[in-house]
């Protein structure tokens, strides 16, 4: 059965994640340990205990949603999940957003430690473009891209606003598509959205307009950083999410990093090239379910094995 990792971005995080892990294992606890190190504060502590305003904080929800997927990632291999799964090596990894960084790790191109100081940074640098520049986002249900596109046509029409101003950003699964900009835009299309047919409109509580040209000076901030570590050759194909390409050297890993910032997340496009290619098992490693939803919803003609990994054992779906 061909097999592919999966692994969660930004919003998959909850108080408590992780701690499950860290109890039943002295590895798996190092490497919380690692993490907060380098980052410079008790990641572990804010991951188990909260306050969940912290957690919930981009700066701090990057790395430590990169540090519970890694660790869980770990307890696969360490056979702490589910027998079947240790030792498993994945015939392709893929993330979303965030968890490219997650999908690259896992697949060799980058150290432990190395991921942790580029997240870290990837979060820092995006919690200060949202400040100096506030954005928003919501999640739009219901609407195809075409239709999605007259949306933000309408809104630039009656809002006098311009096309810089609003952007669809993430293609997550079959009517599942996420609007990013000015806040007055996306407030905007949240009202229009169900007279162009949208089931439910969604405003998520982020910090900015991420995959934007507003997030310009971040992708500046983590180009040096990026351009420093040692990238090796991944062990198994991983997903890009810019454009649904295949990394399978260090080529390009650099240059699409930096363009997913201000960038649209074709994270469907992923799942489709994926199930294209053969693959018959996700299994999804880290906090959270959301991958889970998003890939059943993008494989209804397909059958698929999902697998949502936890500490305990894995939960098929």
């Amino acid at each position: 059965m061909k097999t592919a990792f999966v692994f969660p971005g930004q919003g998959a995080q909850t108080v408590g994640m992780g701690h499950d892990a860290y109890a039943a294992s002295a590895e798996l606890a190092n490497l919380f340990r690692q993490a907060g190190e380098i980052v410079g504060y008790d990641l572990a502590t804010i991951c188990f205990q909260g306050p969940e305003e912290k957690l919930n904080a981009t700066a701090v929800s990057q790395p430590a949603i990169f540090t519970v997927s890694a660790v869980l990632l770990q307890a696969v291999r360490m056979g702490l999940t589910a027998p079947e799964l240790k030792n498993i090596q994945p015939d392709i990894c893929a993330g979303l957003s965030l968890g490219e960084y997650t999908a690259l790790y896992a697949a060799g191109a980058m150290s432990f430690s190395d991921t942790v100081r580029l997240v870290d940074l990837r979060g820092r640098s995006m919690q200060r473009a949202a400040d100096a520049r506030p954005g928003a986002m919501v999640s739009i249900l219901g609407l195809d891209e075409t239709k999605i596109n007259d949306l933000i046509n309408d809104v630039i029409t009656k809002g006098a606003v311009s096309n810089k101003d609003l952007s669809a950003v993430n293609f997550n699964c079959p009517g599942q598509i996420v609007l990013s900009g000015a806040p007055k835009a996306c407030e905007q299309a949240a009202q229009l959205a169900e007279k162009h047919g949208a089931s439910r409109a969604i405003p998520l509580a982020v910090a900015g307009a991420f995959h934007t040209a507003m997030m310009d000076p971040a992708a500046e901030q983590l180009r040096t950083a990026l351009q420093r570590i040692s990238l090796q050759k991944p062990a198994c194909p991983v997903m890009a999410n810019v454009d649904a390409g295949v990394y399978t050297g260090v080529e390009g890993i650099v240059d699409k990093l930096l363009a997913q910032l201000v960038s649209p997340v074709r994270w469907q496009q992923c799942v489709e090239k994926m199930l294209a290619d053969g693959v018959e098992r996700f299994v999804e490693i880290g906090p959270g379910r959301v991958l889970t939803g998003l890939i059943k919803k993008t494989a209804r003609e397909k059958k698929v094995k999902i697998d949502l990994v936890t500490i305990n054992g894995i939960a098929g779906n």
